[in-house]
């Protein structure tokens, strides 16, 4: 009935063997273990998770390609219900419980929901590697960025751009100087200035037969 607290820490090569690559090849190396701190409780026949976890990772940036330290920290929450054999009559539990999720239930306890904070679980002993592993991919960033205004490559000679003042510059940078890019419509711009030039000479033209008809007509009546 009181909150029991638990303490993980999986090295580098738990995450290589949950993501399937190298580690030293990987885009996002460990550099300081993933460190699972959580508190368990129970919450009427079901448990409820709660804590946060940390690590230390290299990544590389995706505008520069410059590998830089990122911190990664998160918090974790996740209420898991009994799944007993007269549940499967259950629309949840029959909905959210496939051939995948019976399996991972079998072999660890655990069966995750869409959400991942909440699911289902079977047994006396409970494995949550699966869980860790999806909270640690989360916290992964989609596209890292050393700096939030990190300049990037040079399109031209492909060396990294000159940063801010008071930015650490390690590598060459390049000399190219800045060109302005144009918009993908600038073309059609130019060409509806020059369609309404067009049709405005066109416009003048006529109305100065117009008049110089008019003109005729008038002098030949008087």
């Amino acid at each position: 009935d009181k909150p029991q607290r638990f303490e993980y820490e999986a090295e580098a090569g738990w995450w290589s063997a949950r993501t399937g690559s190298d580690d030293q090849s990987d885009e996002a190396r460990v550099a300081r273990p993933f460190r699972f701190e959580l508190a368990a409780s129970r919450m009427g026949e079901g448990v409820l998770i709660e804590g946060s976890f940390e690590a230390g990772v290299s990544v590389e940036c995706s505008r520069c390609t410059r590998r830089y330290a990122l911190a990664l920290r998160d918090t974790l929450r996740l209420l898991l219900k009994p799944l007993k054999d007269d549940e499967w009559g259950d629309g949840r539990a029959h909905e959210a419980i496939d051939p995948e999720a019976e399996r991972a239930i079998g072999e660890s306890g655990v069966c995750l929901g869409d959400d991942l904070e909440a699911g289902w679980f079977r047994g006396p002993v409970l494995f949550l590697d699966d869980f860790f592993a999806e909270i640690a991919a989360l916290a992964m960033p989609i596209q890292p960025l050393c700096e939030e205004d990190c300049p990037g490559l040079c399109p031209h000679c492909g060396m990294e751009r000159a940063r801010s003042r008071g930015s650490e510059q390690a590598t060459p940078v390049c000399g190219c100087a800045d060109e302005r890019v144009e918009s993908p419509f600038a073309m059609l711009a130019n060409w509806q200035e020059k369609s309404g030039s067009e049709s405005g000479k066109s416009s003048v033209k006529t109305s100065g037969k117009a008049r110089t008809t008019r003109g005729s007509g008038s002098g030949n009546r008087s």
